[in-house]
């Protein structure tokens, strides 16, 4: 049985956590940068803290412990990127306000769901019912931990090459920062609306406001803004390799997100077939 912390003793906790894991991070990248290119080093650093993440998971049996990961990482690390290179350019800065802006509203949401340590997110807790505990252990490291931040990290790569070469903010540039505030900006509409509608209609499934014209807006909203970080680059570097960032983050929801999520409603929402049927799956 899980420890029942209270939900402001369990934010403490897994804040401490983060804490620990930036330090071992940190240690990784500074003792790995002289030997191997520093991305390469930073990457390294990235797994690292995950570890660090992965096994504070087990020791309180919680995967969702790693759940803030997704939206604490890139600012920290772009920020912290920026000091590093001494590099604060029209596009770093313009980066940085639109990663700032969608990790407080994502974080903020973790902080608003979250519900404590006690309690696991229900995809983990499918996973840890469906496969032997061996076979979970490797999931829960290799799947729910570490290819998010792969992923991550991945999408985050066209917004680490806007610290080179100190090009100047073009119309393109300052599109793909109208994308970033936009997407954060979709996210805190559909959540604010799908929170409202769980409170006013307990046991539905939202169909108001955006989520009337998508099944996932909150979805649509987190895919664009990886995107809109690569055409930020993009208007500066041109096209090339990178774009695979924002597609393995369009992939991870499209395979993996939005079709688990969608057996779920329909396994427990009457009604949400006919509404799948006639409902666009993003906007």
């Amino acid at each position: 049985m899980k420890k029942d912390y209270s939900k402001g003793v369990s934010i403490v906790i897994i804040s401490l956590i983060y804490i620990f894991a930036a330090f071992v991070g940190w240690e990784a990248f500074q003792g790995l940068s002289n030997h191997m290119s520093e991305l390469w080093a930073l990457l390294v650093a990235d797994v690292v803290a995950t570890i660090a993440v992965w096994l504070f998971g087990l020791l309180f049996r919680n995967v969702s412990v790693y759940d803030p990961y997704w939206s604490v990482f890139p600012p920290v690390v772009f920020t912290a990127w920026a000091i590093y290179k001494g590099t604060f350019t029209l596009p770093v800065i313009l980066l940085l306000i639109a990663i700032w802006y969608w990790a407080i509203r994502l974080t903020g949401n973790w902080v608003i769901t979250f519900k404590g340590l006690a309690h696991e997110d229900w995809r983990y807790t499918r996973y840890r019912e469906m496969q032997s505990p061996w076979l979970f252990q490797l999931t829960n490291l290799f799947g729910l931990n570490m290819v998010p931040t792969l992923v991550v990290f991945g999408a985050m790569l066209p917004g680490f090459s806007l610290f080179e070469g100190g090009l100047p903010a073009n119309l393109l540039t300052w599109l793909g920062f109208a994308m970033c505030l936009s997407s954060a900006t979709i996210q805190l509409v559909a959540d604010t609306q799908i929170h409202r509608f769980r409170d006013e209609h307990p046991g539905q499934f939202c169909t108001v406001g955006l989520w009337k014209h998508g099944r996932h807006p909150n979805y649509f909203g987190e895919i664009q803004i990886w995107w809109s970080v690569w055409v930020m680059y993009a208007s500066l570097k041109g096209f090339d390799w990178l774009i695979l960032g924002p597609v393995a983050m369009t992939a991870l929801f499209m395979f993996i997100s939005i079709p688990m999520m969608e057996r779920r409603q329909l396994e427990n929402k009457p009604g949400y077939d006919e509404y799948r049927k006639k409902t666009r799956m993003l906007i």
